[in-house]
């Protein structure tokens, strides 16, 4: 947790909007762990949830993904808020007597559903924005997408400016802020390293996984955790092959092998 966002709990339980931090937190919760399975799926990891004051993120290794499987990533954060929001509209239709209970938790889905598929930085609008430009070259691309985002910060910021002749809407002040900040870069997943000097100095537990040989090194760092140090070993139709350490794992990965089967590379090792 950010220092800050235990502010703005703290500030909310203050100004009687407890309720409403609290169902923000869940839904962004359940935005990000979708990303997780959705990565998991594709055999990467994004295993660290930070919440922020103005949402979570969420981070892990995703590198030498494809540009197909990373859209599909970015789009189980909103499709799981959407589900949600219709779950909850079922239940209303079911049992219309629940809606006084509900109606903020479902409102507050949709919400994050519809702002997260703006096409602008840090967003998941914004990170499939700059995969599919990605063919027209990165300075293009990138160009592109901080033109995107700040139009979309800039129109954000004017609802701003519109709400002050009435009352003033500072979530979008902030919002506006958080996509100006966003336009500069950001959007991407980050890259969980491994340092095991100090832990092999005072011991670190061993994880050994009987896998298959058929098992590409991308799909093996699900397997991967900070606190232990992974031993995959290898089997063909039921007969053992060899072992692969952990190091050898993560240097095939530093040499962009992700689809490669493990077996395929024992003799190199």
């Amino acid at each position: 947790m950010h220092p800050l966002y235990l502010c703005v709990g703290v500030l909310s339980a203050l100004t009687g909007q407890l309720l409403l931090f609290l169902s923000a937190t869940l839904a962004a919760l359940e935005h990000e762990c979708a990303h997780a399975l959705a990565a998991r799926r594709a055999g990467f990891v994004l295993d660290k949830i930070v919440l922020m004051p103005y949402g979570a993120v969420v981070s892990g290794e995703i590198g030498g993904i494809s540009p197909k499987e990373e859209i599909l990533v970015c789009l189980a954060g909103p499709l799981a808020n959407a589900l949600t929001a219709l779950a909850f509209a079922a239940l209303w239709w079911l049992y219309p007597e629940t809606y006084p209970y509900t109606d903020l938790a479902a409102y507050v889905s949709l919400s994050l559903f519809l702002v997260n598929l703006l096409p602008a930085r840090p967003l998941d609008g914004g990170r499939i924005l700059g995969i599919v430009l990605r063919p027209l070259g990165a300075r293009r691309a990138e160009l592109i997408c901080r033109v995107t985002t700040w139009t979309v910060a800039a129109a954000v910021a004017g609802y701003f400016v519109f709400s002050c002749f009435s009352r003033p809407n500072f979530g979008a002040l902030i919002f506006s802020l958080l996509l100006f900040a966003g336009g500069r870069g950001g959007g991407e997943y980050r890259r969980l390293t491994f340092s095991r000097a100090k832990d092999f100095r005072r011991g670190v537990e061993e994880r050994r996984m009987a896998v298959s040989a058929r098992l590409t090194a991308g799909e093996a760092m699900r397997f991967l955790r900070e606190d232990k140090y992974l031993v995959l070993v290898l089997f063909e139709d039921g007969e053992f092959c060899g072992e692969v350490t952990e190091g050898e794992l993560l240097s095939m990965l530093e040499r962009g092998e992700y689809a490669r089967p493990l077996g395929e590379t024992l003799p190199a090792l």
